[in-house]
């Protein structure tokens, strides 16, 4: 037998109805607040993301599915999106368009990483970007739009941590800083971090290692080392989330895993879901545009794991996408009305009402049986000496109560239906 690869999941029947709510909430939210919808290849050239997201992250080093397509080019399923959008955001000349470029996304990722419960090798994210203002209120607005998202979908086990990266001249000032504090523990250090040492030292701060943990616990922190504009801007978003009666909290250690970052990161992490606890994560990248060969334009971002939310809302008891049942089933008494049964399915689905029938040729038993099964609110029974009234017996299937309706006129069965 043939089975999903691993890390890959099938979705079918009560396991995609969360997913619509899940969507359905996201498109509500972002379109509230003037987000627009963008797709874009699940593919791209690999060197853009090598560029963006750094040739030493995680991302670049171990995870991507690369491969080399037939004209010799190298090729790697996305592993995330705001490379993509901004790719997109520079090739089409959108800055051209619009001053301020609002777009959003519901969409599948790929990195080969180990399966664990909420994160799967494919698997999927929604999130935003806002490209041309270096504005601190659209940082804000980045939190504010996740959050809501969160919360409007029930989730209470929540808190918000921000950061701020500064400048990549500042931070680059850290990272001495860093490896000169660590130097005298770098062999205690797990065998990752030894890696991240030379190769991407803030990375050392997500660590899970509870020896890196203990020793990155008295640090220097980043934020003592930023400059007077750095944390002016960092000082504005903290008064705006207040006034926007936000709470949070200052998270020294996050650094977030892409090199594109500058300023404000932030991520909103669950209580709900395990050690892998964070549901989304972002923040400002002001310089990405120009590294990928366009105009310099400020920008910032996030992205939500969709697999991660369900999990959390799952673990706190939120029901998403109830099913709604189906409001007629059809029986035929008589093998040979089967096409008439497939009439009147047709006009009641289409007048909205949701609507089935036998395909199977089952007994009027079985038929029964599959509308009680299915939790169908009505059955309409069509044969016997009613039909040759031109009658149709309409049957309540909460308290079993029927009644004769004319065949010549089914809107009337839709009239009772819908009470």
């Amino acid at each position: 037998m043939i089975k999903a690869i691993k890390g890959a999941k099938d979705l079918f029947y009560e396991g995609i109805t969360p997913w619509h709510e899940l969507e359905e909430t996201v498109r509500n939210v972002f379109e509230n607040f003037n987000y627009s919808e963008i797709r874009t290849p699940v593919f791209e050239e690999t060197r853009l993301f090598s560029r963006s997201i750094g040739e030493e992250t995680d991302i670049v080093s171990k995870e991507m599915y690369t491969f080399t397509d037939k004209s010799g080019l190298s090729i790697t399923l996305r592993p995330e999106m705001t490379a993509s959008v901004v790719r997109a955001f520079i090739e089409h000349s959108l800055g051209k368009k619009f001053n301020l470029n609002k777009l959003y996304y519901i969409s599948p990722m790929f990195r080969q990483e180990r399966p664990q419960a909420g994160r799967l090798r494919q698997f999927h994210q929604f999130g935003a970007e806002a490209i041309g203002s270096g504005s601190p209120v659209l940082d804000v607005e980045m939190i504010i739009l996740a959050n809501e998202i969160l919360q409007t979908l029930g989730l209470k086990n929540l808190s918000v941590k921000i950061n701020s990266l500064g400048t990549p001249a500042e931070r680059e000032n850290y990272r001495e800083i860093l490896r000169e504090y660590l130097k005298p523990n770098f062999t205690n250090l797990s065998e990752t971090s030894k890696i991240r040492f030379e190769k991407n030292v803030l990375r050392i701060f997500d660590s899970k290692d509870e020896r890196d943990q203990a020793i990155v616990e008295e640090a220097p922190k980043l934020l003592d080392y930023l400059g007077e504009e750095s944390l002016s801007l960092f000082e504005e978003v903290k008064t705006l989330l207040k006034e926007a009666g936000v709470k949070f909290e200052i998270d020294s250690k996050l650094v977030r895993g892409l090199d594109y970052y500058t300023h404000t990161t932030f991520e909103i992490i669950s209580g709900s879901v395990g050690s892998q606890n964070a549901l989304c994560g972002g923040g400002r990248y002001d310089l990405l545009a120009e590294q990928l060969g366009g105009t310099a334009t400020p920008g910032v971002g996030f992205a939500a794991g969709m697999e991660r939310i369900l999990l959390a809302c799952k673990n706190e008891g939120i029901e998403l996408g109830k099913q709604g049942n189906v409001k007629l089933y059809i029986i035929r008494l008589e093998k040979e009305l089967k096409n008439k049964a497939f009439e009147l399915a047709l006009f009641f689905r289409k007048k909205g009402i949701k609507t089935e029938l036998d395909y199977l040729n089952r007994s009027v038993k079985a038929q029964m049986r599959e509308a009680n099964r299915i939790s169908a609110e009505y059955a309409l029974i069509l044969g016997g000496e009613e039909f040759q009234r031109n009658e149709v017996v309409l049957k309540n299937m909460t308290d079993g109560s029927q009644q004769n309706v004319s065949l010549a006129n089914p809107e009337v069965v839709l009239t009772k239906i819908s009470k």
